[in-house]
């Protein structure tokens, strides 16, 4: 796009030879507020974890902000409704800001920020920086295993059978680093627990399947496991009816994690806590610095520290701990903020 016709398009009189490095997606579109469009993640905006906390943060970005009423968000069933929806909001839709969330979406952001350098994009959850060749990709990620490491701290206090377990979704790397840092907290609290792992697929349709989860959950409670920690999205829900129907024909109690939102409140007789990932706070700043025009396209992660990740605590769950054990899970939070533990990231270890 050359000056002249930024300036036709904006009604603005600009000087030919100022450069397009001089445009803020505010002037390119100052006869109307920019359009801002989200693909997410298969589950769909229902699934009470990722994507519902996307939209929570994009619903409230598009209230506050001066961006464009007709942006949306959309939630693909399958791989080729996503391309399908990314090139619709690159061309046709004349979307400005295209936000991806979740692993599989942004996967194809780096061919689409290429094609269209005038764009900008957001990753949530994967780390795109060595593919941002046109350097108009921000992306989002969190220190999940820092967050899993808490919650797996807290699933070896609760147990009492000493075994406990892990249900990811789609088995990809990501998920992996949940499950090393949740194991590593558990061990940190009892070295000789015992921790039973299995991912409901190798595709995403993975995230949306609970039955599958379900069916796995029941085998590892019928071999002694007391407490699960689900990583699936929408899948995760099979976990929670799991330890629920388990706790009706057992005097062994059940319990379940919660991951993504604060899913406490969904099924408060199981459900120990969450570890939460503030996706709804990255969408929403994301927003609020394209409307400001501050928008930088670099990586940033969030933690433990800025409240990125944290373990939810609430009146749906407070039952469960005693001031003892809070005062516990606590100080393992601020050791692991002042770098007193050093928490495994699966991403660094040495995986020969």
């Amino acid at each position: 796009m050359s000056p002249s016709c930024v300036s036709k398009k904006a009604g603005l009189l600009l000087f030919p030879l100022l450069s397009m490095s001089a445009i803020t997606p505010m002037t390119l579109y100052a006869s109307e507020p920019p359009k801002v469009c989200m693909v997410l993640d298969k589950g769909g905006k229902d699934d009470r974890s990722f994507n519902e906390s996307a939209v929570l943060g994009f619903n409230r970005a598009i209230k506050e902000f001066p961006v464009n009423k007709t942006s949306k968000f959309v939630e693909p069933k399958n791989d080729a409704q996503i391309s399908q929806f990314f090139r619709s909001f690159a061309t046709s839709a004349k979307c400005d800001l295209i936000i991806a969330i979740g692993y599989n979406p942004s996967e194809y952001l780096p061919d689409l920020a290429s094609k269209y350098p005038n764009k900008k994009f957001l990753a949530v959850d994967t780390n795109l920086e060595g593919k941002n060749t046109t350097k108009n990709i921000r992306s989002i990620t969190f220190a999940e295993h820092d967050g899993s490491f808490l919650v797996g701290a807290i699933a070896a206090m609760k147990s009492t059978t000493g075994k406990i377990g892990f249900v990811g979704g789609m088995d990809i790397p990501l998920i992996h680093r949940f499950e090393t840092g949740y194991s590593a907290g558990a061990k940190y609290i009892n070295p000789k627990i015992k921790i039973s792992t299995a991912y409901v697929g190798i595709t995403p349709d993975a995230w949306n399947n609970p039955a599958k989860a379900k069916e796995l959950a029941h085998a590892q409670y019928n071999e002694g496991t007391d407490v699960i920690y689900q990583v699936a999205a929408n899948s995760g829900q099979g976990v929670f009816d799991s330890a629920e129907q388990m706790n009706k024909k057992s005097k062994t109690k059940h319990y379940a994690i919660g991951v993504d939102s604060n899913q406490n409140w969904i099924n408060p007789k199981v459900i120990l806590t969450s570890m939460v990932k503030r996706v709804d706070n990255a969408v929403y700043l994301a927003i609020k610095d394209f409307s400001n025009e501050t928008f930088n396209t670099d990586h940033t992660t969030f933690n433990l520290k800025d409240g990125g990740v944290d373990w939810a605590y609430d009146e749906h769950n407070k039952k469960f701990f005693t001031d003892a054990q809070l005062t516990e899970i606590n100080g393992i939070k601020e050791k692991i903020i002042n770098g007193k533990i050093i928490v495994p990231d699966y991403y660094k270890l040495d995986k020969k």
